[in-house]
């Protein structure tokens, strides 16, 4: 099981433990290719009955920074957003826990696989941010489901309409983080967990988190449809242009509504 998904996914073992690491430092830029290799790795993770459990960490100063835009529109723009959420829905669709090691920014895409673990274990520096507006653009990822069932919908509307950035130690009472860590522990506390949810009975492990979990891989493919068709047509606005190179500039946008 030892080994790699692509060139920027690699998995460990450790026990009943699969070690998934983001190898695409600094900031792991999301693209298809790959959500698609880590969502294969998630199946391999399936198919191992010695495997109980999964740690998601990353190299780098930070966890996920979601998609790369100045450099996606330099390329002629994201274009179809659709089989970056169907690789997104099979990370909903894996069936064994995951804990989530988060250090330096989740952004964007990135908040969405934050979102997607089944808990998330911060570094002080950890900073979670949904700031599709700040960029004129719509929230992906199914994060307009997850997020509200996760935080509320009062404290996700607040993130979603601001763009702010959410410190870990104020995601802790929100939910958005369920323990906070010394960078330098981050991931021994990530791997605790999973070794503690990995000492009990695999079929039991796998039964409850499907009850838990429910419709949420086909819940997940409902609003990331919702979310794809919204983003298609903010995505050819002058706001959403206007946005992408305030980000790159450090500054706040000028936006005009068109």
């Amino acid at each position: 099981m030892n080994g790699a998904f692509g060139e920027h996914v690699k998995v460990q073992v450790d026990g009943h433990v699969a070690i998934v690491t983001l190898d695409r430092p600094p900031n792991n830029h999301v693209s298809v290719e790959f959500m698609r290799d880590l969502a294969d790795a998630f199946d391999a993770i399936d198919a191992e009955m010695a495997l109980r459990c999964s740690v998601l960490q990353a190299e780098g100063k930070n966890f996920c920074a979601g998609a790369d835009l100045v450099r996606s529109e330099s390329a002629g723009g994201l274009g179809a957003v659709n089989p970056l959420y169907d690789q997104a829905v099979r990370l909903f669709s894996a069936k064994k826990p995951i804990v989530a090691a988060i250090q330096g920014a989740a952004v964007g895409a990135g908040l969405g696989l934050a979102v997607m673990a089944d808990f998330r274990i911060a570094s002080p520096d950890a900073r979670f941010a949904a700031n599709f507006v700040k960029l004129g653009f719509h929230p992906g990822f199914g994060l307009t489901h997850t997020l509200p069932h996760l935080i509320g919908p009062t404290k996700a509307q607040l993130m979603f309409l601001t763009g702010r950035r959410v410190k870990a130690e104020d995601g802790l009472p929100w939910g958005l983080v369920d323990e906070v860590v010394p960078l330098e522990d981050l991931r021994g506390a990530a791997l605790r967990l999973a070794q503690e949810i990995a000492e009990n009975a695999p079929l039991a492990i796998v039964a409850t988190r499907k009850t838990l979990r429910g419709d949420l891989a086909a819940a997940v493919r409902a609003q990331t449809d919702v979310e794809a068709a919204e983003q298609g047509w903010l995505r050819d606005t002058e706001d959403y242009k206007e946005g992408v190179r305030a980000v790159a500039e450090r500054r706040v946008g000028n936006f005009e509504g068109r």
